[in-house]
């Protein structure tokens, strides 16, 4: 997973026509380590997918304007627009977050 340090490397991240899901994320966040113990297995199996990760505390301005109201938080977006949204009650397990790629039609 590829780390976005500025506002560039967001929109670049986004901008592509192969999906890319963004990983919104704090340090201080428990469910955020429990979901990096298992994420690695799912980018294998999810090639199909440009990963990258933001914490949301430097970027405050895209995580409200993405609606990034828990962490973490799984985005994913084609060609800049944002097309599914997994919010964090929901990113708890491997299994919520495979059954969440799995119902992408991309």
């Amino acid at each position: 997973m590829k780390s976005i340090e500025t506002n560039d490397q967001f929109t670049a991240a986004i901008s592509g026509s192969k999906p890319a899901v963004v990983k919104f994320y704090t340090t201080w966040c428990p469910d955020c380590v429990r979901l990096n113990m298992f994420i690695n297995d799912i980018i294998r199996d999810y090639g199909q997918y440009d990963w990258f990760e933001i914490d949301r505390d430097q970027f405050p301005d895209l995580g409200e304007k993405y609606q990034v109201l828990g962490i973490p938080s799984l985005l994913v977006f084609q060609n800049g627009e944002k097309i599914a949204h997994l919010h964090s009650a929901n990113a708890k397990t491997p299994e919520e977050v495979r059954a969440f790629l799995q119902s992408l039609s991309v």
